[in-house]
């Protein structure tokens, strides 16, 4: 399991142990995170998964590219840190990851 930290608009800081292998998406919707919505079920065609990733962890957690990009167009509070979190797969790499949830999601 790999341990990620969402932070809340308002500053909680929701740990989860998540599956590796599985989207943070997946694993945040799990775990009932609040402000992942992902109405599209983790498509990357809806942007209501979007976060922005923890400064020290945005090499780990790569850029998004391509699609991802695209759709970050609809999300608000986009920052170069942003990343939808269906595109970020949970590996070893990533335990301790902390992504902030947008004001608008959170």
């Amino acid at each position: 399991m790999t341990r990620i930290t969402f932070v809340t608009p308002a500053g909680q800081r929701i740990e989860i142990d998540a599956e590796n292998g599985l989207s943070v998406m997946e694993c945040a919707r799990r775990a009932n995170v609040p402000g992942i919505v992902a109405e599209c079920g983790g498509a990357c065609s809806c942007a209501t998964c979007h976060v922005h990733v923890d400064p020290e962890w945005c090499a780990a957690a790569g850029e998004a590219a391509g699609m991802e990009r695209d759709m970050l167009e609809f999300a608000e509070d986009v920052r170069d840190s942003s990343r939808l979190s269906c595109q970020v797969k949970v590996a070893p790499a990533l335990d301790g990851l902390v992504v902030h949830l947008p004001a608008g999601q959170g």
